[in-house]
């Protein structure tokens, strides 16, 4: 003999002509094609996996709703106006029955099987008609639906009488056959790609920005040390030391040591100018450069090294000692990667230049004439 459980009995108040069986929590609210794609039946729209769509006559207002749940298919009870079948299957154990707008939501119980549910109902067009009273609380139209487990089937109309119905079966007759998993997951991954191009593209947009309208190459994007400083005051001239070859990048790099140290009043002190030499010629930097720390420790206490104060190149600091910001540029032309030390001593020079650094990558392109092209303004 077969059981019956009744999973929800009640009233429920409708919006739309619509209420929901859902099983997927996060996504029922945006599915990917319409409910009742390649079905005969228009009122229960199963086509989307563990999801029902259900049509009502009315409007708006209450309707009486029961769920049932069976052990097997039961009788079929001819007395009711609309009748049909569809198949079912929940894609979570969180069962619900929703209605419109998250204005109510109803457990059911539901196992994650395949079930088979007969969608029967009453009272459409009297509802329809009758709306008003309906709004007042009259309860004319009722939908019934019963599940029980059984394999996938196609949908089957078995009664239909009303206009509301035909119609609704006739919307349903109209919609396309619902994509394949194939074709869904081929959807899913032209979108994916889709995305990733459009995220390629704002990335690039947002690359370009960032170097003065032109994309740096991987190599500028690798090199470490201070080449976020010259991207930001001068980046057509970091793509130009970019296309150089190693050899021109270490004679911009030492250059632009010198010229640090000559704006800084360094150049010429005794202690120091056997370093720059060294530089240039490649060899290791003597004492005391060959210690960073030594080298400050020796700046701050000789008093035969000047002491000038410069502003920061956007003017906002205005009294940074113009020697600390030179000593770097030394020890930038010595990087073993060339690319970084014409960067790193380039930098050094223009924040030793401070708000005049234009005056710095002038000289720069005046200095390496057919390599840096023509004269940079600040």
């Amino acid at each position: 003999m077969s059981s019956l459980r009744t999973l929800f009995s009640g009233d429920v108040h409708v919006s739309y002509s619509q209420l929901y069986v859902v099983s997927d929590p996060d996504g029922w609210g945006d599915t990917p094609y319409d409910p009742r794609a390649g079905q005969t039946t228009g009122l229960c729209g199963a086509a989307v996996p563990g999801y029902l769509f259900l049509t009502t006559g009315l409007h708006t207002g209450p309707v009486g709703c029961t769920v049932e749940l069976h052990d097997t298919e039961p009788a079929l009870d001819e007395s009711w106006e609309e009748i049909a079948e569809v198949s079912f299957r929940p894609v979570s154990d969180g069962v619900t029955l929703e209605l419109w707008g998250g204005d109510g939501s109803f457990p059911l119980g539901l196992g994650m099987d395949d079930f088979r549910v007969r969608h029967s109902v009453s009272g459409m067009d009297e509802a329809r008609e009758r709306e008003l009273e309906c709004l007042d609380g009259l309860v004319i139209e009722r939908h019934l639906l019963q599940f029980w487990p059984a394999p996938p089937a196609r949908d089957r109309l078995i009664k239909q009488t009303s206009r509301s119905a035909a119609y609704w079966h006739g919307v349903a007759r109209k919609q396309p056959k619902p994509p394949t998993p194939e074709q869904l997951a081929e959807r899913e991954r032209l979108a994916r790609e889709q995305e990733r191009r459009a995220m390629e593209e704002r990335h690039l947009r947002w690359l370009k920005d960032e170097w003065g309208g032109q994309l740096p190459s991987a190599r500028l994007l690798r090199v470490g040390g201070n080449v976020a400083g010259i991207k930001e005051l001068a980046p057509e001239l970091a793509h130009a030391i970019d296309r150089l070859a190693p050899d021109r990048q270490r004679a911009i790099a030492r250059w632009a040591m010198r010229r640090a140290y000559e704006e800084a009043g360094l150049a010429d002190v005794e202690w120091i100018a056997p370093a720059l030499d060294a530089a240039e010629r490649g060899q290791p930097l003597p004492a005391p450069f060959d210690v960073q720390e030594a080298v400050w420790d020796r700046l701050y206490g000789d008093p035969h090294v000047p002491d000038t104060d410069v502003a920061s190149t956007d003017g906002r600091i205005p009294n940074m000692r113009q020697q600390c910001m030179a000593v770097p540029a030394l020890f930038g032309a010595v990087e073993d990667d060339p690319l970084q030390a014409a960067l790193d001593a380039l930098y050094a020079a223009a924040v030793t230049f401070g708000p005049d650094y234009g005056t710095l990558f002038a000289e720069t392109r005046s200095a390496f004439p057919g390599e840096l092209g023509p004269s940079a303004t600040a």
